[in-house]
């Protein structure tokens, strides 16, 4: 008998990410356990933790960092004006909560705001900063912060969406220089 081939580790990862994705769409993150997952997708919690060797923390990481490269496809694939990019990044985190979530309000491991980060942080806030193009980081920012804080109110029912396109409107009166 012959050795079994070693399965593709990147495979792998990126069907427990899914599965992860899933779980956490359906029933929150709250939900989303490494015995979860080994059970979804028929196999032992082991494969799980060889996968994601940081466990929970890792694989919450991995969400988070397809949801920035997400976004930052999503920012990419509109033109680099103010109030464009703000509408493809509300979009994203009212149409992708729970990855939304896993981006922003959960614990994280990954580095942000060093510029260092992974590659996908790196072009999402890029995404931000084209269309925010000051003498520094200080005006994408602020943007950031301004879209962030009304993505957060709405996902959690805060601020009715009914006036998001009132409010983008605003901030990008404000935001823009022109």
């Amino acid at each position: 008998m012959s050795p079994r081939p070693a399965p593709d580790l990147d495979l792998r990862r990126d069907q427990i990410t899914q599965a992860a994705r899933s779980v956490a769409e359906t029933e929150g993150w709250e939900a989303v356990t490494m015995r979860r997952l080994a059970s979804e997708l028929g196999v032992t919690q082991p494969v799980i933790y060889s996968a994601f060797a940081g466990g929970r923390q890792a694989l919450i990481d991995a969400v988070a960092l397809g949801g920035f490269d997400a976004i930052a496809t999503a920012l990419e694939g509109v033109p680099a004006e103010p109030l464009a990019r703000m509408q493809a990044y509300l979009a994203f985190a009212t149409e992708q909560p729970h990855i939304y979530e896993a981006m922003f309000s959960m614990p994280s491991g990954l580095e942000f705001g060093t510029g260092t980060g992974p590659d996908a942080l790196q072009r999402a806030f890029a995404g931000i900063r084209a269309a925010f193009p000051g003498p520094d980081v200080t005006e994408a920012e602020v943007a950031w912060a301004t879209v962030h804080g009304l993505a957060t109110l709405e996902i959690s029912k805060r601020l009715p969406p009914a006036r998001s396109d009132a409010r983008l409107d605003y901030a990008h009166r404000h935001l823009s220089k022109n």
